[in-house]
């Protein structure tokens, strides 16, 4: 036999040793694999597996979900092991995954329980099981609940929280299962909270944010007259009555556009109602968040009652056909989200915005989607002379007599005679050492807010109650015949 011949017999025996020993350890099992035989009362490499996945932000609702399901009230018996293997966090494995004998993740074997905080409300934390088994004993039913994930979001797209049951008998695994989701659905922990929501890298939602809104007064309010009434009849009044409006097959779902320019309490209307609107889920969409839109739905009908604020609606919803602009695929998926809602769901959409002259009509024009539009204007000479009033409210004017800033504030907004207060006692306090307001105070500050020129004085709102500009029926901006947006045609706020 030749040497070449030699060495491949050797080869070949080698592996052969090798294999018998592989197969040998994987075939011994781990005393948490002896332990889940033993439980489940067969082998669990042949067992059923039932899974359903979740989106990264339903983590919580699954622990609360555990939480009341497991506990001591439930009448189960739970024990919950953790799970040791490699690199969990970067890959999605799945419990058939760990019960395989050969593969990439090993053998199930017993290691501690992971665990991710997750911020709530306030200063609540809620500790989620991110790695772990739930060894189950309900009464003659026997079966493990596991919870895997979600790994690190830069795995792709797809990364979801997996909860998966294994039982000998498959009906005991949906049943659990569904059991789960209706303890989700009862106990979410977003329901009657005002959050924002923010995709994540690859634009995946893995962010609920909680925001504790300032409570504002009726009074801390100034607005043309009536203009807050008719939308706290449409907002609040429209909700109260949601029972009689449902039984007469009226739709609850509406909306609502306020307008105007920066400064002049479109926001601060939006405080003031998520404040009168208790037990309702606010969920404040702007800037990257705006790109959920078209998956808000679910989020919703979980959560109704609920009212979306969309700011600055105009950057998704300019008028289409405008030269040099194409539609907004998020125009289309807020349209879509504004009409496919059932109509017994109480959701109200408030818009926002600084220009209404290039809302989309189809959006802005349309009963259903916007059902009322207020305008917001700069304050009039009785409004500013309110305002002065209302933010010097707590402060020392020592001499100082409001009625004579009326006029040198005529086209500034709310939120610019807010900043001169506050600039006029900053000053106060820097050059005095109290907080003595007089007169070259308030002039100072009017300088100073004014520095800067036009641009500045827009910036802090100043000057801007030219914002809205005409639209003519010809021109470069206007094609001929092109329809005006509707809601420039019912700027006044009597024909709303």
């Amino acid at each position: 036999m030749t040497d070449d011949a030699l060495r491949n017999e050797f080869a070949r025996d080698f592996k052969r040793l090798i294999d018998a020993m592989n197969a040998g350890t994987f075939a011994e099992q781990t005393p948490l694999m002896k332990r889940l035989e033993a439980h489940l009362g067969g082998n669990p490499s042949t067992m059923p597996i039932v899974a359903e996945e979740f989106e990264a932000y339903e983590h919580p609702n699954v622990q609360v979900a555990l939480d009341a399901l497991f506990g001591p009230k439930s009448g189960r018996t739970v024990d919950l092991v953790g799970i040791a293997m490699q690199n969990k966090r970067w890959g999605q494995m799945t419990f058939s995954d760990l019960l395989a004998s050969t593969g990439p993740w090993g053998r199930l074997a017993e290691g501690p329980v992971d665990y991710t905080n997750f911020e709530l409300e306030g200063d609540r934390v809620i500790a989620c099981v991110q790695f772990g088994l739930f060894i189950v004993s309900d009464g003659a039913k026997r079966y493990g609940v596991y919870v895997g994930g979600p790994p690190n979001p830069q795995m792709g797209p797809r990364v979801r929280l997996r909860v998966e049951v294994i039982a000998g008998d498959r009906d005991v695994a949906v049943a659990f299962l569904r059991e789960m989701k209706a303890a989700m659905a009862e106990r979410n922990v977003y329901r009657g909270q005002v959050i924002s929501v923010a995709p994540e890298q690859f634009g995946v939602l893995s962010l609920v944010k909680f925001h504790k809104l300032p409570k504002i007064a009726r009074d801390d309010i100034v607005l043309p007259e009536g203009a807050l009434e008719r939308v706290d009849r449409h907002a609040i009044a429209f909700s109260e009555h949601a029972s009689a409006l449902t039984k007469a097959g009226r739709s609850l779902h509406r909306g609502v556009l306020m307008y105007g320019p920066p400064g002049t309490g479109k926001t601060l209307t939006v405080m003031y109602l998520a404040g009168r609107m208790t037990g309702r889920t606010v969920i404040l969409m702007s800037g990257p968040s705006m790109g959920w839109i078209g998956r808000i739905g679910q989020f919703v009908r979980d959560l109704a009652p609920a009212t979306i604020v969309v700011e600055d609606v105009d950057m998704i919803a300019q008028e289409r056909g405008l030269p040099g602009q194409q539609a907004h695929p998020l125009l289309f998926e807020l349209m879509n989200q504004m009409d496919g809602l059932a109509e017994d769901i109480d959701v109200l959409f408030i818009l926002t915005t600084n220009r209404p002259d290039i809302l989309e009509p189809a959006l802005a024009a349309r009963p259903g989607r916007v059902d009322l539009a207020v305008e917001l204007p700069v304050p009039d000479a009785s409004g500013r002379a309110r305002l002065l009033k209302l933010y010097a409210r707590g402060l020392d004017l020592d001499g100082v007599r409001l009625e004579n800033y009326v006029e040198p504030t005529e086209g500034a907004s709310p939120a610019y005679i807010k900043e001169l207060l506050r600039r006029a006692a900053l000053i106060a306090t820097i050059e005095t050492g109290g907080a003595k307001i007089r007169d070259a105070h308030m002039r100072q500050a009017m300088e100073e807010l004014s520095a800067g020129g036009e641009l500045a004085k827009r910036i802090v709102g100043f000057g801007t109650s030219a914002y809205l500009p005409p639209a003519p029926s010809v021109g470069p901006m206007r094609p001929a015949g092109y329809p005006v947006s509707a809601v420039t045609i019912t700027r006044d706020a009597k024909k709303t």
